[in-house]
């Protein structure tokens, strides 16, 4: 729960907080009569009952405590040097409301000061300890390491992008679902199917995945084969099971 929505029980003021605020900024009820310190025992006994502390509310609510606070301050305890400084209700809403905006933007300056860090611990940088002859060695005394053209080649470098990295050796991934939904349109399509004209181009990794889509669509009944001699073609058909699995998908 916000802090506004707050219920007092006051002598002077019974009703949630940002009433209160209200009446207060009004000149309806005088802001030295309101018990400030019941507001902040009625608050501490809410927290307690939740069992739990919204950082957020709880922050809301100490902005406007203190607000309050050394509003009253003024017009308890005037300083003795100055002119007593009273505030119209328009110009104590508007300091209070300026109050509210400043505590705003350094909430939101905080939150993106910690999605800064947050997202910078990802990142682990490397830490290379100093050269034996730098330690515990005067700054007059240092020498550089290496020549500055070496060292301007090596900033260039860094500054040009790497080219493309060759993946050319790593072979592609073969889902064997896809080796199924592949299967399937074909024989839907075109009836039998000759392996050797369909995927004889292919790699023997689709064509090993390829075989066992194929084992997997004749255990199902789905798909037979045929193959008049050993190494020759094989021509895939439908097998009887295709009816009855395009009827349940129906369903």
């Amino acid at each position: 729960m916000r802090a506004a929505e707050l219920d007092l029980d006051l002598d002077v003021f019974a009703g949630p907080f940002d009433l209160l605020m209200t009446v207060v900024l009004r000149e309806e009820i005088a802001l030295a009569e309101v018990e400030l310190g019941e507001i902040v025992i009625a608050y501490l006994e809410h927290v307690e009952e939740q069992g739990e502390l919204d950082l957020e509310a709880a922050t809301e609510f100490l902005v406007l405590i203190a607000s309050l606070l050394e509003l009253k301050s003024r017009l308890l305890l005037p300083a003795p040097d100055q002119e007593e400084v009273e505030l119209a209700p328009e110009e104590a809403a508007d300091e209070l409301l300026a109050r509210m905006l400043e505590y705003r933007r350094y909430r939101e300056a905080a939150g993106h000061l910690a999605a800064l860090f947050a997202d910078g611990r990802r990142y682990l940088y490397r830490r290379a300890p100093l050269p034996p002859g730098l330690r515990r060695v005067a700054l007059d005394a240092a020498r550089p390491a290496y020549e500055p053209d070496r060292l301007a080649a090596a900033i260039g470098d860094l500054l040009r992008i790497p080219p493309q990295p060759d993946t050319s050796h790593i072979r592609p991934t073969v889902s064997l679902e896809k080796r199924l939904r592949l299967l399937r349109e074909l024989l839907s399509d075109r009836g039998p199917v000759d392996f050797d004209d369909s995927f004889g181009s292919e790699d023997k990794l689709t064509q090993a995945v390829t075989l066992f889509a194929l084992l997997e669509m004749y255990k199902r009944g789905e798909a037979t084969w045929d193959q008049r001699e050993a190494f020759g073609a094989i021509t895939i058909n439908r097998g009887p099971g295709v009816g009855r699995r395009t009827r349940e998908a129906g369903r």
